[in-house]
C-alpha cells in the first residue's frame, strides 16, 4: 500500500499475534522491501510471540500437498546442532589447497526500490593454501588491472572459507538454535535451523567507506538460518542478517548468504563455497554483490596458475533457490 516505514511500525505496535511470528517470516518480510523501523517492529512482534503455537499452513484447495515429516525430537535436534559445531569448528582443515576463480558481480540500486542495475564485474584469482586465501584481482568489466583485493571499492565481504562458519558456531557466540523447517536445497533435503546471536558475541562488523563517515565500523547482532544435508549433516547454506544497528550508523541493513557446493578436486569431492550474495542499504542507495566461485582445481607447488579471461555465465537460479520440502527420492541432486 505505499505506506510509510514509520507508519507501518506504528501500527504493528498494536497488533496481538494469537500464533508464533517466526524469523523467517520477518527475513522474507525484509527481503520483500520491510523498512528498518517495520523490521524492528517485527522483530518485537516475533520475540512477544515466541511461546504461541507456530502457525498453521493454509489447507491446500485441490489435492493434498506433500506434508513434511514431523521436526526431529529434541534429542535429534541436539545432536544434529552438536554436528553442525564441530563440523564448523574443522571445516577449514579437510580443506585442501587449491586456486578458483571468484567472479563478483556488483549492482546497485538508487530509488529507494531494488530495482538494480549492474555497476561492475570483478574476477579475481583465489588461492587457497595453508588455510589463507590470497586474492589476484585480474579484469574488471573486461580490462585488466592490478589492483588488491581491497583497492576495488564499494561493499565487500569475508569468511567464505570457514570463518564465517566458526564464528557464527563457536562457544563464545553462544547462539541460540532451534529447529525452523524442512526444505530442499538443490535436489538435498534439509533441516533449516533459525540462529540468533547477539551483538555482544558477535564477530560479525559492518563498515562504511564514504563521506564524513568513512572508516566508522560497528559489531552487530545477526541471524538467520542453517541448512543441514540430511543425510551427511554437512552445512549447505548459511544466512546472515544484522540485527540492533544503531540508528545512527549509515548502514541501516545489511545480509549475506553464502551456499556451499561439491566440487571435484584431482577425483575427490570437497564441499566448497558455491555462490555469496552480500546486501547493504544506506538511506535509498542498496548494493548487492553477487560473488560466484568457478573454475576449482587442486594447488601444488608447480601449479601454473593461468587466468581464463571469459566470465562465467551466472549460475542458474536453481542452484541457490529454496525448494519446499519434497518426498524422499524427488527432485534433482546435484
Amino acid at each position: 500500500m505505499k505506506m510509510p516505514d514509520k507508519e507501518v511500525a506504528r501500527y504493528l505496535a498494536t497488533v496481538k499475534l494469537s500464533e508464533h511470528l517466526d524469523e523467517r517470516t520477518v527475513e522474507e518480510l525484509q527481503g520483500e522491501g520491510a523498512g528498518p523501523k517495520t523490521v524492528a517492529a517485527l522483530d518485537a512482534l516475533a520475540t512477544a510471540s515466541a511461546s504461541l503455537p507456530k502457525a498453521q499452513p493454509k489447507a491446500a484447495a485441490a489435492t493434498p500437498a506433500y506434508k513434511p515429516p514431523p521436526p526431529p525430537s529434541s534429542e535429534e535436534q541436539q545432536e544434529i546442532i552438536s554436528e553442525m559445531r564441530d563440523y564448523a569448528m574443522n571445516y577449514t582443515k579437510s580443506l585442501p589447497d587449491f586456486i578458483c576463480t571468484q567472479v563478483t558481480r556488483k549492482y546497485m540500486a538508487q530509488t529507494g526500490k531494488d530495482d538494480f542495475h549492474p555497476e561492475a564485474t570483478v574476477m579475481e584469482n583465489l588461492t587457497y593454501f595453508e588455510q589463507q586465501e590470497h586474492y589476484k584481482v585480474m579484469m574488471v568489466n573486461d580490462h585488466y588491472v592490478d589492483l588488491s583485493h581491497d583497492a576495488v571499492g564499494g561493499t565487500t565481504s569475508s569468511g567464505d572459507f570457514g570463518s564465517l562458519l566458526k564464528s557464527t558456531l563457536s562457544p563464545h557466540a553462544d547462539a541460540t538454535i532451534e529447529f525452523d523447517h524442512w526444505a530442499t536445497l538443490r535436489g538435498n533435503e534439509c533441516y533449516a535451523f533459525s540462529y540468533r546471536v547477539t551483538s555482544g558475541n558477535s564477530e560479525w562488523s559492518v563498515s562504511f567507506g564514504r563521506g564524513e563517515k568513512s572508516g566508522e565500523r560497528i559489531i552487530v547482532g545477526y541471524r538467520g538460518l542453517i541448512y543441514v544435508d540430511k543425510k551427511s549433516h554437512k552445512i549447505l547454506r548459511i544466512s546472515l542478517v544484522a540485527t540492533d544497528i544503531p540508528a545512527t550508523f549509515p548502514v541501516q541493513e545489511a545480509s549475506d548468504t553464502l551456499d556451499y557446493g561439491y566440487q571435484n578436486l584431482s577425483g575427490q569431492e570437497f564441499l566448497l563455497p558455491l555462490k555469496a550474495q552480500v546486501y547493504m542499504r544506506h538511506d535509498r542507495e542498496r548494493d548487492r554483490n553477487d560473488i560466484e566461485f568457478r573454475l576449482y582445481r587442486k594447488y601444488s607447488a608447480d601449479t601454473s596458475i593461468k587466468f581464463d579471461t571469459d566470465v562465467p555465465a551466472p549460475l542458474p537460479d536453481d542452484q541457490t533457490k529454496e525448494q519446499p520440502a519434497q518426498p524422499q527420492g524427488q527432485g534433482p541432486k546435484q
